[in-house]
């Protein structure tokens, strides 16, 4: 279950220590924009020697690499790929030709260090105008894919306009996204929010994400990871609906009937898969138990 993603500098010694007790379910070591030109052979190395030598626990590990128009990302690939990280996020990505390229370059080494091919996946920042554009070609590009992860700030610069609270300049953006991902059968990732303080702001910012159908949602500090986890988690309420969902559904199958109601309502074929999906979150978050009130 992937809620949250958390940025951790991949110069920063202090962070990437405590990545996997900060609660997130993914964390995303970064080699492009948090690290300065001058730095990125000093990060890739603390990266390299944390995923050698540091326990993260269940945290998923993901590894933002630089993008493919600068001279760094292929000695990410080199010196990332053999540690078997679970997702490269490759920056920037303007269309499938370049998703395929970073595919060849992965298997190249995947290949070179006996790793299974195929078995890093790759979460695409999709943060230009022409990333968004192509989204489905760039979700259909590789088996390698996970999901698609949308960011706002290169977005909204490329596009010539603010980047604001409110979110309505990106709005197209996430849509779009949303429909790609959803019917190139994967996973979608929001932006972060980017106001550190502003916890009210994260929270409506969050569920609006949700509603619009993301998986989860990006977060560059440690403090948003709590609230992000609770929003995309199922409630007691809609656990114990998806529970009375399946059990109406069995009960008709037991009784022949070929039409099936619950509170009113004819249960059809989404109503049954939305509750198949908030159980097996509910499931893997916690075990089984109620994820919150």
């Amino acid at each position: 279950m992937r809620r949250t993603m958390l940025f951790l500098p991949g110069n920063s010694p202090k962070m990437i220590v405590n990545g996997g007790v900060l609660g997130s379910d993914s964390i995303i070591f970064d080699l492009e924009d948090a690290v300065a030109p001058d730095e990125k052979d000093a990060a890739r190395l603390l990266v390299k020697e944390a995923l050698k030598n540091l326990d993260f626990g269940k945290c998923e590990i993901i590894v933002r690499i630089n993008s493919l128009d600068t001279e760094f990302w292929e000695e990410d690939i080199e010196e990332i790929i053999p540690l078997k990280p679970d997702v490269i996020m490759p920056t920037k990505v303007s269309g499938a030709e370049y998703i395929r390229r970073l595919d060849e370059k992965m298997s190249e080494v995947e290949k070179k260090h006996s790793i299974e091919q195929g078995s890093i996946k790759l979460i695409p920042l999709l943060e230009t105008a022409c990333g968004i554009e192509n989204a489905y070609e760039i979700a259909r590009a590789s088996s390698r894919m996970a999901a698609l992860y949308l960011g706002a700030e290169d977005l909204t610069a490329d596009l010539r306009c603010a980047r604001t609270k409110e979110g309505k300049e990106i709005e197209y953006a996430r849509t779009r996204l949303v429909c790609a991902a959803r019917a190139a059968g994967i996973e979608v990732y929001d932006t972060p929010f980017t106001d550190v303080d502003d916890m009210e702001g994260l929270e409506k910012d969050t569920r609006h994400a949700k509603a619009l159908g993301f998986t989860g949602k990006a977060v560059i500090n440690p403090r948003h990871v709590d609230c992000v986890n609770e929003i995309f988690s199922p409630t007691e309420a809609e656990i114990e609906y998806a529970r009375e969902v399946i059990e109406a559904i069995e009960q008709g199958k037991k009784e022949g009937r070929g039409a099936v109601s619950l509170r009113g309502k004819m249960i059809d074929a989404p109503i049954v898969e939305r509750a198949k999906n908030v159980l097996s979150a509910a499931e893997e978050i916690s075990g089984g138990a109620p994820c919150r009130n």
